[in-house]
């Protein structure tokens, strides 16, 4: 995921700080991190407990940060982590006054601009010492978006040359180059070459591409990836056009989720972008190959040229008419400027992340799940999942739903990732877990949503299961064999659940009970505790774990023949040992239950050497 997508960390170590970090939050949309030793009000705040670790986390996590703290401990912190500074995520610390504003790494990643900005909300001075930056206004090595740099290795011999003294031509088109500071001469030893032509640098030359080319593709279904890279690759060299100034590959929107158009925007670093037929069409006009045939199957009369203009927009112009492969075609259009984020043409394929968020508390939900949930503008689920996320919400267009609406949950997120959106999915414990990632599938499988719902992309992420967290909790109830059974007879016949607890009996498996009662289904349960009575002890261990990573956590441990219904509720997960499970209790006088391997008996241990 690209720094620049990632809101920023405001890192803040005591309550002082807060004042600050919230003009920060404003002005940047980040989050704030508190120690949760120091910071008491931690309403919308990510508590940790060690600054260090969380710190450091952020970092390899490519988290931009600002830590309203001294820079110095800043340093000391990241040090050593430090390696190539093109992998390095923006840091900037900040006074604990707002007075100065340091970017202490990943200048020309952002850390100079959000900088700047931080200092003028706060009305403070941003301390940049880069200095291209502080000389000229702009890094040559590190050019805005919609533009690529072709030779960054002679960057710093440019640079050098221009903070000497020497002048530089300014040879093409390029308003953040020629607005800026550096002396432009038509004499100058320095070249800086805008151009999207294919071009060999000469001495004390840069060539910066304008990423104003877009290559339409159209292609058969099925076609393999790397037969439309080819076509593309070769297209573009014997045009002499260079493939840094692309700027988005384009295509029909029933190619939205088709390997080969997303293949070849991997290949070139740009974004894929779609639109439908009637779009397409509206350039017959202007398309040099027109075709009946396509326009019986797909409804325009060219793909790869239709998409490649309709993109380039009305003022764009045809430069590489279609070219064909034995699957595959493509064309490329100019637009008058660069693409950059904000004026990307046509509609993204949207994403659908599938996240399991466990019990709850932010800490024991993944990286992952967390990145995934800012990366959505839109966020899915029943209300207390979606509360449970907390500040990581915040920002997000919620839609929330009620308990027993899972099948309407689904689809309304799958069709909003099919409008080109990126949605998160919320589910409590693991997704695959008895949860929705099941039933996306089983949608696509069965053609129970839209033609554009079923060509979103998909990611699912696991999180900690209600199984995980109580075995955690009490101990290591799952050492050995286990199975888990969902009491729940709503979408599974009875008699079936009957015939998995008997199995799960016989085979002296643990069993973790899900969905074990409801306020109308209260006998499921005890029938379960008598069978599985038939084939284990009745001082066989229980855990009875409520609540989990929630305030109100209770985790109980009671034996098999005591297991009390009335003791159960929805929020409830039950664990029930194998004949083999023991309660071990530890000087303390706290009580764990735990399923012995045999470890302790192999040879070569201590106790199988006794």
């Amino acid at each position: 995921m690209p720094t620049e997508t990632v809101p920023p960390a405001i890192v803040i170590l005591s309550d002082a700080a807060l004042p600050v970090a919230e003009t920060i939050r404003n002005t940047t949309g980040g989050m704030i991190h508190g120690a949760k030793k120091r910071v008491t009000q931690a309403d919308g705040i990510v508590l940790f407990d060690d600054v260090k670790a969380h710190m450091q986390a952020l970092f390899l996590d490519s988290v931009p940060i600002v830590a309203v703290m001294a820079s110095g401990a800043v340093i000391r912190i990241l040090a050593p982590l430090l390696a190539a500074k093109q992998d390095e995520p923006p840091v900037v610390a900040v006074a604990e006054d707002g007075h100065a504003t340091v970017p202490l790494l990943g200048g020309h990643h952002g850390a100079n601009t959000m900088a700047r900005d931080i200092a003028f909300a706060l009305g403070g001075m941003a301390a940049v010492t880069t200095a291209g930056d502080l000389r000229f206004g702009v890094a040559l090595d590190a050019p805005p978006k919609g533009y690529a740099l072709a030779n960054p290795g002679d960057a710093k011999a440019v640079m050098a040359e221009l903070l000497a003294g020497a002048d530089a031509v300014l040879d093409g088109e390029a308003d953040w180059l020629s607005q800026s500071a550096i002396p432009l001469a038509g004499n100058g030893t320095v070249t800086l070459a805008v151009t999207d032509m294919r071009r060999d640098p000469g001495k004390l030359e840069l060539v910066y591409h304008p990423q104003r080319l877009v290559v339409g593709i159209g292609c058969e279904r099925g076609c393999d990836p790397a037969e439309a890279w080819t076509l593309v690759r070769d297209t573009l060299a014997e045009a002499g056009l260079a493939a840094d100034a692309v700027g988005a590959v384009v295509s029909l929107d029933l190619k939205a989720d088709e390997r080969a158009v997303h293949h070849v925007a991997a290949q070139l670093g740009v974004a894929a972008r779609f639109f439908d037929a009637t779009a397409l069409e509206a350039e017959t006009p202007r398309l040099e190959n027109p075709s009946e045939v396509v326009f019986a199957e797909v409804g325009c009369h060219g793909v790869a040229e239709g998409a490649a203009l309709a993109a380039a927009g009305p003022q764009g112009e045809l430069v590489v008419a279609k070219r064909k492969s034995a699957r595959a075609t493509c064309a490329v259009a100019r637009a008058p400027k660069p693409f950059k984020a904000a004026n990307f043409p046509g509609r993204a394929r949207g994403t659908l992340y599938v996240v399991g968020i466990g019990p709850g508390a932010e800490a024991w939900r993944s990286p992952e799940v967390s990145r995934m949930v800012t990366a959505s503008s839109d966020l899915v689920g029943y209300s207390l999942y979606l509360d449970l996320l907390g500040p990581l919400a915040a920002g997000k267009t919620r839609h929330d739903f009620d308990l027993g609406k899972e099948e309407d949950r689904v689809r309304h997120a799958m069709e909003l990732a099919g409008e080109g959106k990126d949605v998160a999915l919320v589910c409590s414990g693991d997704a695959g877990i008895y949860a929705m990632a099941t039933l996306v599938f089983e949608l696509i499988d069965k053609g129970g949503v839209t033609d554009a719902a079923s060509r979103i992309a998909i990611q699912v992420s696991p999180g900690i299961s209600a199984l995980q967290a109580a075995a955690a909790r009490a101990g290591a109830p799952l050492g050995h064999d286990f199975c888990t059974i969902s009491l729940s007879d709503l979408l599974t016949p009875w008699e079936d659940i009957q015939r998995r607890v008997k199995a799960a009996g016989e085979g002296d498996f643990v069993v973790a009970f899900y969905n074990p009662v409801s306020k109308k289904r209260r006998t499921q349960l005890a029938w379960a505790r008598d069978e599985l009575l038939k084939h284990r002890p009745a001082e066989t261990p229980v855990i009875l774990a409520t609540n989990l990573g929630r305030d109100g956590e209770q985790v109980r441990i009671v034996p098999l023949g005591e297991l009390n219904v009335d003791d159960v509720d929805m929020l409830t997960v039950v664990v029930v040992g194998s004949s083999d499970s023991r309660v071990a209790e530890t000087g303390d006088g706290r009580r764990w239950v735990y399923t012995p391997r045999g470890y302790s008996g192999k040879a070569g241990t201590m106790m199988g050497n006794a």
